[in-house]
């Protein structure tokens, strides 16, 4: 099976994943529950199956229900979407990426954050292996 690509995910799917990584595991009836202004519960089974399809979940059955779980650990969703985002709208440059980001108002980077981004790109420089924890 090819890798699922984050990019690929429309809101609402990227909504309903949410849920599924936050859960580890739901139903189509946890996601209704979940979900601001909810479609009906069989649109919801509509998109876990498009989901599925795509690769982004997988199925166990439970009794008479299905519970989802991703099909990949979130972070490596992240960072396979964080590519296809740096492709799309930067042409594939980090750093121009990075510099959009640290530029706009609206992302606040704390100085602790700055500190941290720069010890970064500094073991980037060395060859050292950047720890793939981004919180």
């Amino acid at each position: 099976m090819t890798k699922p690509n984050a990019g690929s995910l429309s809101r609402r799917e990227r909504q309903i994943m949410d849920i599924v990584y936050e859960r580890g595991e739901a139903s189509a009836a946890d996601v209704v529950e979940a979900l601001p202004d909810a479609p009906s519960y069989s649109a919801v089974r509509a998109l876990l199956r498009i989901l599925e399809e795509k690769g982004h979940v997988s199925h166990v059955e439970q009794g008479k229900k299905y519970l989802f779980r991703p099909t990949q650990p979130r972070q490596a969703a992240a960072t396979s979407a964080l590519r296809q985002i740096v492709r799309t709208f930067f042409g594939g440059s980090t750093a121009r990426a990075v510099t959009t980001l640290i530029s706009d108002d609206e992302c606040a980077i704390s100085d602790e954050d700055l500190d941290r981004l720069t010890k970064l790109i500094e073991d980037a420089k060395h060859g050292e292996r950047i720890d793939g924890d981004h919180s």
